[in-house]
């Protein structure tokens, strides 16, 4: 079967507008969390949040396209400008159809869709914008990238909570096995930070309320932690066969080796107790990869900071790796972006990618108790040097979802 890499990258997330300035507070271990500042949190339990900061979609696109797209729309759209950009794919009229966009959103434009409703209930129905449907429809972001660039191949969405992302990493990847795609544009973005948004995951008790003092908050597998940090961002990726990269003479980043999913059939929130669902899509991703237990170097975990999850997905790892769980270095990055919902995954997907490249793991901030049921590596604080040759990215949603990558050393 041949090879899938990765040759192009971009982002737009609270840590940074593109990836070397989001790699390097990576590296850092600097915090996006702050105090929300998109409306007024006087009656919010929940008061801070990791925004996307300095974002002017007008260096991107038109001010008036702006206007007609949901702010998720317009992160996916900076992001794959970059990514684009990055891999030197160009995009004509003779290789369109063969070039796909597999960009997800778990909520799609909730932002304008909030509006709206105030729009309606304030001022009546015909106050309504006409662009509506079109900024608030999860596929919306893959169906303007594909309009931006002339691409004419399968443009669709995956919604699968907050494996979305990585889902559409993993769609994207079997069209490109099966031969139905030379290349693709994939990835997700999401952007839910609004009061409807944030009210809702408070509500589920979710969300960390330490917003007096957030300098240590979220705090993914730590014994003290109190929840999530609710981010937003888009990642997005150029992924192509290796020949077809190769003949184009494209730098060959990564290889995208393996991906796997399952479905917990457990509560449509919680995560399985004993991280069984998690546990068996790593399992299935690494047979996918042809990677042993073994030669696992790297987790980009899922790691939310919520009690549950954290715990979980430790298990996941244990029952999945065996003894070598204890050997491989963890660690979440959510404890610096926080949170993006269904597009976690495929930024996170990036961090593997540099990890690999560079020799770097990304720490877990804010990590000072340990817990006792969160025994595992989580590279705490600061950043480390590591040879990495094999690197898993974890995905779980909400709904069971759990979504796994392989991301390895190109050789």
């Amino acid at each position: 079967m041949e090879k899938i890499v990765i040759t192009g990258m971009g982002t737009v997330n609270p840590l940074g507008l593109n990836v070397e300035e989001t790699w390097t507070n990576i590296k850092n271990g600097v915090s996006g969390v702050a105090p929300i500042s998109r409306f007024d949190t006087t009656d919010w339990l929940a008061k801070i949040a990791c925004e996307v900061k300095n974002f002017d979609p007008g260096n991107y696109m038109p001010v008036k396209e702006a206007r007609r797209r949901d702010i998720f729309e317009q992160f996916a759209s900076a992001a794959a400008q970059e990514a684009i950009q990055n891999s030197g794919l160009e995009i004509t009229e003779e290789n369109a159809g063969r070039i796909g966009v597999l960009v997800s959103s778990a909520m799609g434009g909730l932002t304008s869709l909030q509006e709206a409703l105030f729009t309606l209930k304030d001022e009546g129905p015909r106050r309504v914008s006409p662009f509506l449907i079109p900024m608030l429809m999860a596929n919306g972001a893959a169906g303007l990238i594909g309009i931006d660039h002339g691409i004419k191949g399968p443009a669709m969405s995956v919604a699968s909570a907050c494996a979305s992302g990585s889902d559409g990493l993993g769609l994207a990847w079997m069209m490109l096995r099966s031969g139905m795609i030379d290349a693709a544009v994939a990835g997700a973005s999401e952007s839910t930070l609004t009061e409807i948004g944030v009210a809702a995951f408070d509500r589920i008790g979710a969300l960390s309320r330490r917003n007096d003092d957030y300098s240590m908050t979220p705090a993914p597998f730590d014994k003290n932690r109190d929840g999530l940090v609710m981010g937003e961002g888009a990642g997005i990726l150029v992924m192509e066969t290796e020949s077809h990269a190769k003949a184009r003479g494209a730098n060959i980043l990564a290889e995208l080796a393996g991906y796997a999913a399952t479905a917990d059939a457990y509560h449509v929130t919680a995560p399985s107790s004993e991280g069984a669902g998690g546990a068996e899509a790593i399992r299935q991703a690494l047979v996918t990869a042809g990677v042993n237990t073994d030669e696992v170097d790297y987790i980009s975990a899922h790691g939310t900071a919520t009690q549950l999850n954290d715990a979980s997905e430790t298990k996941a790892v244990k029952a999945a790796l065996g003894d070598h769980a204890y050997k491989t270095q963890i660690s979440s990055t959510k404890s610096m972006t926080g949170h993006m919902m269904g597009a976690t995954g495929a930024l996170e997907a990036i961090f593997c990618v540099q990890a690999i490249r560079e020799g770097v793991l990304p720490p877990t901030i804010h990590y000072e108790t340990p817990d006792p049921e969160c025994d595992l590596d989580y590279v705490p604080n600061v950043a480390r040097d590591a040879e990495v040759n094999v690197a898993i990215s974890n995905a779980f949603g909400f709904g069971g979802h759990n979504a796994v990558m392989v991301v390895k050393k190109y050789r």
